[in-house]
């Protein structure tokens, strides 16, 4: 429709332009003919410029009125009447008057009414004519001669041009026809092009196999060359996925059982170039590609289209697609490649995260079981050992009351404060499980009963130098992962290094930078050493101090040295900037 409609205002465009150039022409051979009334003939004829640029304005807006070509059909034949009329009868004028009436019906409405009109036109000429000198013309009638063959030739032109015009309306329909078909069937590869991507979407959404998207990609790969026609079977497909740091071939479409096992490093080449790039990448001749030429199937091919698996920093792979045909990929095959592709990076995300989420719930239930191990050791080597010292001096108190009642007051009052010292360590264990105060007072307070605490209860002289300021800067979450570093390093101090001092420094470093401090004077040890043989200790104390430290996006380091004491460092970054900075 709206092709037809542009074609309809350009036929009036047309014909508006040969309405003025009929005008001038007019107004020309009338000012120059000595039988004209100039004034009359002046009068028509700006009336008729009037109405043209009406007409034209009536085009250019847009109106579209069914009427309005009969009405000019009909304005125009009054014109050309009355054109004639005031010139006096010219046969030149008469031509030109009657073409544009004839001329404008032939395109518009058919040859038929075309020649009905210059008829009806010329009959009313003949009459005006007549009118002018009526007793010549019944005397000498051989006088319309030229006037009838001016008029016959009117008719054989307005038969032509209707001819002509009714031919180029067929083939105005006929190339209608055609861009509406090449429409209708773009328009349906396009609505099966986003099927096949909202296929691939849904796909993405409904499975974690990564695998499974790929060759599904593959398929729709193929479906998406589905236009070219048979070519497309020709077409060669692989995905290939970083594996230590080499690309091997996942899947594929039309490779030889060698190529499988085909390894490249994208080092060089096309690959390297869209790896470092970042963007498909479009290159003929692969055959004489450094990396691709490895493929035996891709030595007829004489286009090859990469696309790169990424996301961010994160490099995945490649997409290879090549085919024999140079000219095969186009913009918009590429364009919906690489919309596949993007899927294809969206599944091995989801499933990258979906592992990270297996890895994060596995290390939970470790921390979990360490958690409850540690309580458990806590629990045998304090509260357990000092309950079962309480049962049995008061099975031997309940003896000696009967041999030796004086005797017995003495370990009564030993056995008292045995009690008051088990009740000590359980409160000790009760506060490093949920330390109250912490919550209600914050870090720097937490640490300093901390210390009071271990200082009541093993004789551990831990000192604190903690800045209220920097922890009320902090949110909740990190005092609680602080607390706990300190808790466990503290503890580890006295434990194993037989500290007699443990300092507690909590201090700026930077504007938005903290900084923990643990630092002891007790025996030390080789940091290369334990950290190589780590893993087959058994214990878990290292890897909880680093994934703590992680859980505040901070920097861990750890200084020790036999017989030198150990000091452990804790930068926590109080903005993005900072933790841009620290990760970086």
């Amino acid at each position: 429709m709206k092709r037809a409609s542009r074609s309809a205002s350009q036929i009036e465009q047309l014909l508006f332009f040969l309405r003025l150039i009929t005008l001038l022409v007019i107004g020309v051979e009338i000012f120059f003919n000595p039988k004209s009334n100039l004034i009359t003939s002046g009068v028509v004829l700006g009336l008729a410029a009037l109405y043209s640029l009406a007409l034209i304005v009536i085009t250019f807006s847009g109106m579209r009125l069914t009427v309005l070509p009969t009405l000019e059909l009909v304005a125009d034949s009054i014109f050309a009447v009355l054109i004639f009329g005031v010139s006096g009868g010219s046969l030149t004028v008469m031509m030109w008057a009657m073409l544009f009436p004839v001329a404008a019906s032939a395109l518009r409405v058919g040859w038929i009414r075309s020649v009905a009109a210059a008829m009806l036109i010329a009959l009313i000429n003949v009459a005006v004519l007549i009118a002018f000198d009526l007793e010549s013309y019944l005397k000498d009638f051989t006088l319309l001669i030229p006037f009838a063959s001016s008029a016959a030739l009117l008719l054989i032109g307005a038969s032509l041009i209707g001819i002509v015009g009714e031919r180029m309306k067929l083939l105005a329909v006929k190339r209608t026809h055609a861009e509406r078909d090449v429409d209708e069937k773009r328009s349906k590869y396009v609505r099966e092009q986003a099927r096949i991507v909202y296929d691939m979407a849904s796909l993405v959404s409904a499975t974690l196999n990564y695998e499974k998207v790929f060759d599904a990609a593959l398929d729709r790969c193929g479906q998406v060359m589905a236009d070219t026609g048979a070519a497309s079977s020709q077409m060669i497909s692989v995905v290939m996925v970083f594996q230590e740091g080499v690309l091997h071939v996942i899947t594929a479409r039309r490779l030889t059982q060698a190529d499988m096992k085909v390894t490249l490093s994208a080092a060089s080449g096309v690959l390297a170039e869209t790896v470092n790039g970042g963007e498909s990448v479009l290159s003929s001749q692969p055959y004489r590609d450094p990396e691709l030429s490895n493929f035996v199937a891709l030595r007829n091919c004489r286009t090859v289209m990469t696309a790169p698996l990424e996301a961010g920093a994160d490099h995945y792979g490649v997409m290879i697609f090549a085919h024999p045909r140079a000219d095969f990929f186009d913009l918009d095959h590429i364009e919906l490649l690489e919309a596949i592709c993007k899927h294809i990076v969206i599944a091995m995300q989801n499933a990258k995260l979906y592992q990270r989420l297996i890895e994060e719930k596995e290390r939970i239930v470790e921390v979990e079981e360490e958690a409850r191990k540690k309580l458990a050791r806590d629990l045998h080597d304090g509260p357990t050992q000092s309950v079962a010292a309480i049962a049995m001096r008061a099975n031997f108190i309940r003896r000696l009351l009967e041999r030796e009642p004086k005797s017995a007051a003495e370990e009564i009052y030993k056995l008292e404060e045995l009690a008051r010292k088990t009740t000590k360590e359980i409160r000790h264990m009760l506060f490093t499980l949920r330390p109250l105060i912490l919550e209600s007072q914050g870090l720097a307070a937490a640490l300093q009963s901390l210390a009071d605490k271990m200082r009541e209860n093993f004789n551990q002289n831990v000192i604190i130098e903690a800045d209220a300021t920097v922890s009320e800067q902090m949110d909740m979450h990190t005092q609680g992962v602080l607390f706990y570093i300190v808790e466990e390093t503290v503890g580890n101090a006295r434990k194993h290094a037989q500290a007699a001092h443990i300092w507690v420094r909590l201090k700026m470093r930077q504007t938005d930078v903290a900084a923990l401090e643990i630092q002891d004077d007790g025996v030390g040890f080789d940091v290369k050493a334990v950290m190589s043989t780590y893993e087959s200790r058994g214990s878990m104390g290292m890897v909880n101090l680093r994934e703590r430290t992680e859980l505040v996006s901070g920097d861990l380091k750890i200084d020790s040295a036999p017989g030198k004491g150990t000091k452990i460092t804790i930068l926590v970054p109080l903005s993005d900037e900072a933790k841009q900075r620290l990760m970086g």
